[in-house]
């Protein structure tokens, strides 16, 4: 079988076809030696419910367009792609369950798509023990920390610790180093507490205060007097189906006072419009973005395509319903999740779960990924041995109740050391 372009065949082979950009190479022609035409199924396991439900909206749409993209030029080594969506409720325990189904009932090959960093967790050792490959679209250092098991890899999205380390030195040049953080407290949030500290402290900065917040809260008012005075800046992220009202109620604390310069995470405005009634005070604040949801005005062809494929028009809501925000910073991850699988089948030659060791082999051989049609976000560099990728983050300012991105990182800015060899790990 002739591998494609997009992946060397050797261990640490590099994607040297990727360097050809924006021409996607989806041909159909592409996959004429095909030896089956039986689906491949992929299992994604999707928050549909639960805290997690607005980003699994949007993961979902997103993943139905990658997925029309794929089959219409060919599919997967010549056999069409079937993804099975199953709900995980946002929950760990559910998460394992959705995984042994996935791989057991519904003879899925591959499983992807988990965002929440404590249903990947609970998830991840199933996949473990029934030696089926689990792509997360997450955003934890739980992957890279060695925590979990050499089937489970994140591909389509880089994580906290190099998102925080790659953005400390702006916030502290330029906004102050005085900083209290409001988080949620379970794993996601505690890497932002974690690393940002360590990063602010690199910086010769000071984390003041660190308030947790119980991700499921409803209201919080509360905690917003733990926020010491001397505070220069106030670090934010939250998640889950409350945010509006968090970001309101911040809002509402500090009225039209004087308050310290405000940086978040747009986790904290996922699925919401940033000029919404009541968001005025956000004015001039600024959030980390990991795909500018506005689109900017020097975004190309690669960005045009994403957004008509999944229906989101300039302002990053969706095209038949301007009140419909999607979860622009996340769900990319998706769609560029979906192509690695692509490249890694083809280079691994699958034709079945006897394949599933040899498709793990080949994701883990990728060095490089060019912003491309498939890799919308922007160029990225893959860590094999770590199991993650790294990439751009932006950073943008509220104008006029939109975002206007004001910096983007190097991707060696959130370099790390590693913390794990998983290609040293027996499967």
């Amino acid at each position: 079988m002739t591998l494609p372009k997009l992946i060397q065949p050797t261990r640490r082979g590099v994607l040297g076809g990727l360097a050809a950009g924006g021409a996607l190479a989806l041909s159909p022609a592409r996959f004429a030696s095909a030896q089956s035409a039986a689906p491949i199924r992929l299992g994604f396991q999707l928050h549909r419910t639960g805290i997690g439900a607005a980003y699994g909206r949007w993961y979902e749409r997103t993943t139905q367009a990658a997925v029309k993209v794929l089959n219409e030029a060919g599919g997967i080594n010549g056999r069409p792609v079937e993804v099975i969506f199953e709900d995980d409720g946002t929950d760990p325990r559910r998460g394992a369950e959705v995984v042994e189904k996935l791989a057991t009932r519904s003879g899925c090959d591959v499983i992807f798509g988990a965002l929440f960093s404590h249903v990947v967790i609970g998830s991840a050792p199933r996949a473990g023990e029934l030696k089926i490959p689990y792509l997360v679209c997450s955003e934890g250092f739980h992957v890279a920390s060695g925590m979990l098991n050499r089937w489970t890899l994140q591909p389509g999205i880089t994580d906290v610790r190099a998102q925080v380390s790659s953005m400390a030195p702006w916030v502290t040049a330029n906004l102050g180093r005085k900083v209290t953080m409001l988080f949620p407290d379970y794993a996601f949030g505690h890497d932002h507490r974690d690393y940002f500290s360590a990063a602010v402290a690199a910086q010769g900065g000071e984390v003041l205060e660190l308030v947790a917040i119980p991700p499921t809260e409803t209201s919080f008012t509360r905690y917003f007097p733990r926020i010491p005075r001397a505070t220069e800046v106030l670090y934010h992220v939250m998640v889950g189906p409350a945010v509006l009202t968090f970001v309101k109620e911040l809002g509402e604390f500090y009225g039209s006072g004087g308050r310290p310069q405000i940086f978040g995470f747009v986790d904290s405005l996922e699925a919401v419009d940033t000029a919404s009634p009541g968001l005025e005070f956000l004015e001039g604040t600024h959030f980390w973005e990991g795909h500018c949801r506005v689109k900017q005005a020097d975004a190309g062809e690669h960005e045009a395509f994403y957004r008509a494929a999944v229906g989101v028009d300039d302002n990053g809501a969706s095209v038949t319903d301007a009140r419909d925000v999607s979860t622009y910073a996340h769900m990319f991850s998706c769609w560029e999740t979906l192509f690695v699988i692509r490249d890694a089948m083809a280079a691994a030659g699958y034709q079945g779960p006897a394949d599933r060791q040899r498709f793990v082999e080949a994701v883990e051989a990728i060095t490089a990924m060019a912003h491309s049609r498939e890799h919308v976000q922007g160029d990225k560099l893959f860590n094999g041995r770590t199991h993650q990728v790294f990439g751009h983050q932006f950073i943008s300012r509220v104008d006029g109740g939109r975002l206007t991105r004001v910096h983007t990182t190097a991707i060696e800015d959130g370099l790390y050391p590693d913390a794990v060899d998983y290609t040293s790990m027996s499967f």
